[in-house]
Protein backbone atom coordinates (compact mmCIF):
# COMPACT_ATOMS: atom_id res chain seq x y z
CA UNK A 1 0.00 0.00 0.00
CA UNK A 2 1.24 3.42 -0.69
CA UNK A 3 0.51 6.44 1.99
CA UNK A 4 1.50 9.65 1.92
CA UNK A 5 1.00 11.39 5.05
CA UNK A 6 0.18 15.52 5.98
CA UNK A 7 1.09 16.91 9.88
CA UNK A 8 -1.21 20.34 9.85
CA UNK A 9 -1.58 22.35 12.91
CA UNK A 10 -4.46 24.91 11.26
CA UNK A 11 -7.38 24.55 9.15
CA UNK A 12 -5.81 26.65 6.61
CA UNK A 13 -3.19 23.73 5.74
CA UNK A 14 -6.22 21.82 4.30
CA UNK A 15 -5.90 23.01 1.12
CA UNK A 16 -2.40 21.09 0.33
CA UNK A 17 -4.22 17.48 1.12
CA UNK A 18 -7.39 18.27 -0.18
CA UNK A 19 -5.25 18.81 -3.40
CA UNK A 20 -3.51 15.70 -3.20
CA UNK A 21 -7.12 13.80 -2.63
CA UNK A 22 -8.85 15.56 -5.87
CA UNK A 23 -5.26 14.74 -7.90
CA UNK A 24 -6.27 11.32 -6.91
CA UNK A 25 -10.18 11.37 -7.94
CA UNK A 26 -9.65 9.86 -11.03
CA UNK A 27 -8.14 6.63 -10.24
CA UNK A 28 -10.80 6.14 -6.86
CA UNK A 29 -13.43 8.04 -7.15
CA UNK A 30 -14.78 6.66 -3.77
CA UNK A 31 -13.01 7.05 -0.91
CA UNK A 32 -13.33 6.35 2.80
CA UNK A 33 -12.39 9.47 5.77
CA UNK A 34 -11.49 7.32 9.42
CA UNK A 35 -10.97 9.25 12.61
CA UNK A 36 -12.23 10.02 15.90
CA UNK A 37 -15.11 12.33 16.30
CA UNK A 38 -14.43 15.90 15.65
CA UNK A 39 -10.75 15.24 14.25
CA UNK A 40 -11.26 16.75 10.62
CA UNK A 41 -13.25 14.57 8.28
CA UNK A 42 -15.92 16.79 7.64
CA UNK A 43 -13.55 20.05 7.53
CA UNK A 44 -11.37 17.81 5.05
CA UNK A 45 -14.22 17.06 2.82
CA UNK A 46 -15.41 20.70 2.40
CA UNK A 47 -12.25 21.82 1.62
CA UNK A 48 -12.06 18.74 -1.11
CA UNK A 49 -15.83 20.15 -2.24
CA UNK A 50 -14.56 23.57 -2.22
CA UNK A 51 -11.63 23.25 -4.46
CA UNK A 52 -13.95 20.90 -6.59
CA UNK A 53 -16.23 24.04 -6.83
CA UNK A 54 -19.26 22.22 -5.03
CA UNK A 55 -22.29 24.94 -5.54
CA UNK A 56 -24.23 23.43 -2.64
CA UNK A 57 -23.43 23.96 1.38
CA UNK A 58 -21.65 21.35 2.19
CA UNK A 59 -22.30 19.57 5.51
CA UNK A 60 -22.16 16.43 7.25
CA UNK A 61 -25.17 13.87 6.31
CA UNK A 62 -24.86 12.53 10.18
CA UNK A 63 -29.05 12.34 10.50
CA UNK A 64 -29.73 11.65 6.96
CA UNK A 65 -26.78 9.39 5.90
CA UNK A 66 -26.44 10.99 2.61
CA UNK A 67 -26.31 14.12 1.27
CA UNK A 68 -25.93 15.01 -2.66
CA UNK A 69 -23.95 17.80 -4.01
CA UNK A 70 -23.44 19.51 -7.86
CA UNK A 71 -20.46 21.23 -8.79
CA UNK A 72 -21.04 23.91 -10.79
CA UNK A 73 -20.14 21.95 -14.28
CA UNK A 74 -23.14 19.91 -13.17
CA UNK A 75 -20.75 16.81 -11.57
CA UNK A 76 -22.90 14.80 -8.86
CA UNK A 77 -20.71 14.47 -5.41
CA UNK A 78 -22.08 11.98 -2.77
CA UNK A 79 -21.51 12.74 0.71
CA UNK A 80 -22.33 9.84 2.90
CA UNK A 81 -21.29 9.63 6.70
CA UNK A 82 -22.23 6.04 8.12
CA UNK A 83 -21.86 7.50 12.11
CA UNK A 84 -25.51 6.43 12.79
CA UNK A 85 -25.64 3.21 11.41
CA UNK A 86 -26.59 0.69 13.56
CA UNK A 87 -27.04 -2.48 10.94
CA UNK A 88 -25.58 -2.73 7.57
CA UNK A 89 -29.11 -2.90 6.44
CA UNK A 90 -29.88 0.75 6.46
CA UNK A 91 -26.82 0.80 4.08
CA UNK A 92 -28.23 -1.14 1.85
CA UNK A 93 -32.02 0.93 2.35
CA UNK A 94 -30.02 3.90 0.61
CA UNK A 95 -29.63 1.71 -2.62
CA UNK A 96 -25.73 2.09 -1.67
CA UNK A 97 -24.66 0.42 -5.42
CA UNK A 98 -26.84 3.14 -7.32
CA UNK A 99 -24.38 5.59 -6.27
CA UNK A 100 -20.69 3.78 -5.37
CA UNK A 101 -20.64 2.19 -8.55
CA UNK A 102 -21.65 5.17 -10.61
CA UNK A 103 -18.31 6.40 -11.07
CA UNK A 104 -18.78 9.56 -9.40
CA UNK A 105 -16.96 11.02 -6.51
CA UNK A 106 -18.61 9.32 -2.96
CA UNK A 107 -17.18 10.60 0.01
CA UNK A 108 -17.85 8.18 2.94
CA UNK A 109 -17.01 9.16 6.25
CA UNK A 110 -16.97 6.48 9.11
CA UNK A 111 -16.85 3.84 6.80
CA UNK A 112 -16.32 0.67 9.26
CA UNK A 113 -19.85 -0.36 8.90
CA UNK A 114 -19.61 -0.47 5.50
CA UNK A 115 -16.38 -2.18 4.78
CA UNK A 116 -18.00 -5.43 3.74
CA UNK A 117 -19.82 -3.30 0.72
CA UNK A 118 -16.94 -1.20 -0.26
CA UNK A 119 -14.66 -2.52 -2.98
CA UNK A 120 -11.16 -2.80 -2.41
CA UNK A 121 -10.00 0.01 -4.58
CA UNK A 122 -10.83 2.83 -2.27
CA UNK A 123 -8.47 5.73 -1.56
CA UNK A 124 -8.57 5.42 2.24
CA UNK A 125 -8.13 8.68 4.82
CA UNK A 126 -7.29 8.50 8.16
CA UNK A 127 -7.13 11.49 10.26
CA UNK A 128 -5.21 10.96 13.91
CA UNK A 129 -4.95 14.12 16.31
CA UNK A 130 -1.73 13.95 18.20
CA UNK A 131 -0.77 15.56 22.08
CA UNK A 132 0.17 19.05 20.06
CA UNK A 133 -2.97 19.04 18.45
CA UNK A 134 -1.15 18.32 14.98
CA UNK A 135 -3.59 16.39 12.67
CA UNK A 136 -1.91 13.56 11.20
CA UNK A 137 -3.39 12.48 7.69
CA UNK A 138 -2.68 9.38 5.82
CA UNK A 139 -3.83 8.88 2.17
CA UNK A 140 -3.61 5.44 1.48
CA UNK A 141 -4.19 3.83 -1.74
CA UNK A 142 -5.18 0.21 -2.00
CA UNK A 143 -2.44 -2.41 -3.39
Amino acid sequence: MLAKTFIIQQANELTKVAEEIISMLHRYPVITFSGKLGSGKTALIKEICRLLQVKDTVTSPTFTLLNEYETVTGQPVYHFDFYRVNKPEEIYDLGYEEYLFSGHFCFIEWPEMAENILLPDVLKVTIELDNHKRRHINIIEPK
